[in-house]
């Protein structure tokens, strides 16, 4: 592992043995000794506590900066408010993405760029080449000198509060900033995540304060989550990741921006918007998207695949590449897939508890045949035997706080 960037808690880790990897360039923790299967049970019943500081933060500011970010991502900074933050996509012209990215806006005069770790670099350059075209923009790579750690879980919150010695919370809405001392600690928040939990937060403290903010959060009963259950929970909550629901597929071919479902919250055809790349692109795409929910089978030419959730039927793991039929005939292949713990449940709605019984359950994300539907059935081939599995709407309820609930296929939740 030499060579590799190692981040500020890199001791930290080490002292609770974390077994390390090497992940996009930088040695980070795989899991803890409780394993990954703990971590992410954890992280569903308590808080869970991530280290995310490998991933590139830009920082911009200056006259031209609304307008040059306004040109290479997919969403409207415009609409971004002082105090607020938005997933957005950095597109190419031909409608891929180059990444999937967060913009925060904690102060009225400067954003914060939030980039996947393998595509720092390539990211930095692009946005480098654009200075050229946008005169009046400050941008400086803050990666080493922030921290990012994130916060995930339904007692995120209670272990904050415990700590909040000066500001206040974000409002209790997704997206939503705020600034608070944390034991003395300057701490800029969000309420984002990449968990599907409905509480959660991303800390960004100076580089130097990591450390002590880590070990305040873990003395308050935060569990330390590794890039593992970091991957299952993501999955869990249908979320995409660079590399396997976006980016380029097995064969090398671009996948669409509007592949993802979560391209209806990043992309803007706004007016104000106006102009940006790859906006011709992904026009035709989004109108593609249309058809296919009215039914239109001549659709699929211009978007013919989709990421949809799906859940085995029968004995078996699917991972990434692996093919996926429908009617004997090729539809796609698997982008994610893995076996994952859940919590089991008891009760209706905002009743729903956890009964302390839990299970695990195979399922994945794959890209198939756009056509496909939630309630469709399909087969996946896993070490050369064709599995049952079914389309399903999601995995995860995120809609009834505090706990994130899991949906079991031909269950319901339960």
């Amino acid at each position: 592992m030499e060579g590799l960037l190692q981040t500020v808690l890199h001791g930290r880790h080490t002292a609770l043995g974390a077994a390390l990897v090497d992940f996009s360039g930088w040695r980070m923790p795989l899991h803890y000794r409780t394993g990954i299967l703990e971590e992410h049970l954890a992280t569903r019943a308590g808080a869970g506590l991530f280290d995310v500081s490998h991933m590139g933060r830009f920082a911009l500011s200056g006259l031209g900066a609304l307008a040059l970010l306004q040109h290479v991502l997919s969403s409207d900074a415009a609409a971004l408010s002082p105090g607020a933050a938005q997933y957005t996509l950095i597109p190419n012209a031909r409608g891929g993405a180059r990444d999937d990215a967060y913009l925060y806006r904690f102060q009225a005069e400067g954003y914060l760029l939030v980039v996947n770790a393998a595509n720092r670099a390539a990211v930095w350059r692009y946005l480098q080449e654009m200075l050229l075209r946008f005169p009046g923009v400050a941008l400086e790579d803050r990666t080493a000198a922030v921290a990012m750690l994130a916060l995930q879980g339904p007692r995120a919150e209670e272990i904050l509060l415990g700590l909040v010695d000066g500001g206040y919370l974000p409002a209790p809405r997704k997206n939503a900033l705020g600034e608070v001392a944390l034991g003395g600690i300057r701490c800029p928040l969000s309420r984002t995540g990449y968990t599907g939990e409905p509480i959660g937060f991303e800390c960004f403290p100076a580089a130097a304060d990591a450390p002590r903010l880590w070990d305040l959060l873990l003395a308050r009963g935060a569990a330390p989550v590794g890039l593992g259950a970091r991957d299952t929970l993501r999955l869990e909550a249908g979320l995409p990741l660079y590399g396997h629901e976006m980016g380029r597929d097995l064969a090398g071919v671009e996948i669409p921006v509007f592949a993802s479902p979560l391209a209806r919250f990043a992309v803007s055809f706004s007016v104000g918007k106006g102009h940006f790349v790859g906006r011709e692109a992904l026009a035709v795409q989004a109108a593609a998207l249309g058809k296919i929910r009215a039914a239109d089978t001549r659709a699929p030419a211009d978007l013919p695949g989709r990421v949809m959730p799906f859940a085995l039927l029968g004995r078996g793991i699917a991972r990434a590449g692996s093919p996926v039929f429908r009617d004997g005939e090729a539809a796609g292949f698997v982008t994610s897939g893995t076996m994952v713990p859940f919590w089991a449940t008891a009760g209706e709605g905002h009743d729903i508890r956890f009964t302390g019984g839990r299970g695990m359950r195979a399922i994945g994300l794959m890209l198939a045949d756009s056509r496909l539907k939630a309630g469709d059935r399909v087969a996946i081939e896993i070490r050369g035997n064709r599995v049952p599995a079914i389309v399903v709407p999601r995995h995860l309820r995120s809609d009834l706080p505090p706990r994130a609930i899991p949906v079991l296929a031909g269950l319901g939740t339960g």
